[in-house]
């Protein structure tokens, strides 16, 4: 009877067998699948670690030329109140003479002629003639520019300091052609045509100014005198 019921047990126990054998291979899969994630999040670690001292060096570096930036702009405003202070100086010596111990401004410089604003017609010899850009290059460091006129009546004080001389030449003015229209230095259209001849605008060109003959047109790399223009000093 008992060799019966062991007969009888064994199939149960391999049933129990192969159950248990189905959960280990399927333990082992998940342990396999959770061992492969625990690995690559220690290796995603280790990146954030590694990117995390790269900022931080980034971060050292950034610091240390913030302090460097700083110490340059300190060593720096001490020369540029010294170059404010010597331009107000300029300022005043260049409007403000002093004669007798006393100052006078007045509202241009010397050298320069009144007419609601500052004006200076380079008048120089024929070797020192200058093309446009030059003649404007040679305004700009006097803080000024190639003159232009607002309206009809600076028009006129342009016309009249454009002296005239043996070879008819003119003087340089802020007026040229940019893409094909008459263009002033302050960037306003030339709306009054009778001021200049008659010719088609062509690129390359700039104006001059001839003694009570209005603007002509001619090539800008022509060589002549020049008149600079700058705003007046309110005194």
């Amino acid at each position: 009877v008992k060799v019966q019921n062991k007969s009888n047990e064994n199939p149960y126990l391999k049933r129990n067998q192969s159950k248990l054998t189905l959960q280990m291979n399927n333990l082992t899969q998940v342990f396999n699948v959770l061992d492969k994630e625990v690995t690559n999040l220690t290796a995603e670690n280790q990146k954030l670690k590694g990117k995390n001292e790269e900022l931080k060096t980034q971060n050292e570096d950034l610091e240390a030329e913030k302090k460097n930036l700083t110490e340059q702009t300190q060593q720096m405003t001490t020369p540029w109140d010294e170059l404010n202070v010597s331009r107000a100086q300029w300022s005043i010596d260049a409007y403000c003479p002093r004669e007798n111990n006393n100052r006078k401004c007045n509202a241009c410089q010397k050298g320069w002629e009144l007419n609601s604003s500052c004006y200076a017609t380079n008048n120089t010899d024929q070797g020192e003639w200058k093309t446009w850009e030059e003649a404007r290059k040679d305004c700009r460091g006097k803080i000024s520019d190639l003159a232009v006129a607002i309206n009809e009546e600076e028009m006129k004080i342009i016309r009249e300091k454009s002296w005239k001389n043996n070879e008819n030449k003119g003087y340089w003015i802020g007026l040229r052609v940019e893409d094909g229209k008459w263009k002033w230095l302050d960037g306003r259209n030339l709306t009054n045509n009778s001021w200049i001849d008659q010719s088609s605008p062509s690129d390359g060109h700039c104006a001059i100014s001839l003694q009570n003959q209005g603007f002509k047109s001619v090539s800008c790399d022509e060589k002549n005198q020049w008149i600079c223009k700058k705003k007046a000093l309110s005194v």
